[in-house]
């Protein structure tokens, strides 16, 4: 999908929400577990009521691995039934992966080209050799861990570094985000960035004023939504915050997908006002 194609969905819309696929058994509604693939039916529910309200939906790839064969096939039916049924909806393979640049290439073939999703998110840690073979496929997108809003982010992200070559003192999430803007394809580029680290949020919109930012850890999280929009907004919008346990586990009831669509169109009304 094209960036252009993205704000003008979000504009459409009136809405930035990622609504985050994260079927969890335990948390199901109980009529579902009976079923013969309970995990697609849960999401195809959770998609059909809530795809009015969000421009983009990010299957947690833990959420199918944990299953087995039977949660691969939940994904891959996911997948398909977005492609095939919401296709202006923005897709998001969160597996956080990162490898040696052969085993990237993989990945990036199995996400981005065989399942055919819009974006993956990948971790940095490894440097450029492991993040370019994901870059390196047309119109799809690359979303990099930045600063994410769990506890042990301050353990490495938010070291303080010195460049010796520029002479500047520079936290590692920021050193991350401006090697990254020297990769090839680097426009393909999106960055995670956490809704409970706004203080930091300026820092990282002086370093990539025009990119799109992927915001988890708004409302159960703790983070604001105000704050993020204050920030984080830019001239194309700029924002895909992610609600995922808020929305999809609103009911454990038969009208758990009516539940969600109430919660998605709270944060929509509540995102429109940003707009």
């Amino acid at each position: 999908m094209e960036i252009q194609d993205l704000v003008q969905h979000i504009r459409t819309k009136k809405s930035f929400l990622c609504i985050g696929l994260d079927p969890d058994l335990d948390k199901m509604p109980p009529h579902l577990l009976d079923l013969p693939n309970p995990i697609f039916e849960f999401n195809k529910q959770i998609i059909d009521a809530t795809h009015s309200f969000c421009v983009a939906y990010k299957p947690n790839m833990a959420f199918y691995e944990a299953h087995g064969l039977e949660g691969h096939q939940a994904l891959i039916k996911t997948i398909a039934y977005l492609n095939e049924n919401y296709p202006n909806h923005f897709t998001i393979a969160d597996a956080k992966r990162g490898d040696i640049g052969n085993t990237s290439k993989m990945y990036a073939k199995a996400f981005l080209e065989n399942m055919d999703f819009d974006s993956i998110t990948v971790a940095p840690y490894m440097g450029i050799d492991s993040v370019e073979p994901f870059l390196s496929i047309e119109n799809k997108h690359t979303i990099l861990l930045a600063l994410t809003s769990n506890k042990g982010a301050e353990e490495f992200q938010l070291k303080q570094m010195y460049d010796k070559y520029k002479q500047e003192t520079l936290h590692l999430f920021e050193m991350v985000i401006k090697t990254s803007l020297t990769w090839k394809n680097a426009d393909q580029l999106m960055y995670v960035v956490g809704a409970t680290q706004t203080n930091h949020l300026k820092a990282v919109r002086k370093l990539v004023p025009n990119a799109f930012l992927l915001v988890p850890g708004v409302g159960a999280q703790g983070g604001s939504l105000k704050e993020v929009c204050e920030i984080g907004m830019n001239n194309r919008i700029g924002l895909l915050v992610n609600s995922s346990r808020g929305i999809l586990y609103a009911s454990k009831g038969k009208d758990f997908a009516k539940a969600a669509a109430n919660q998605a169109q709270l944060l929509q009304k509540e995102m429109a006002a940003f707009l």
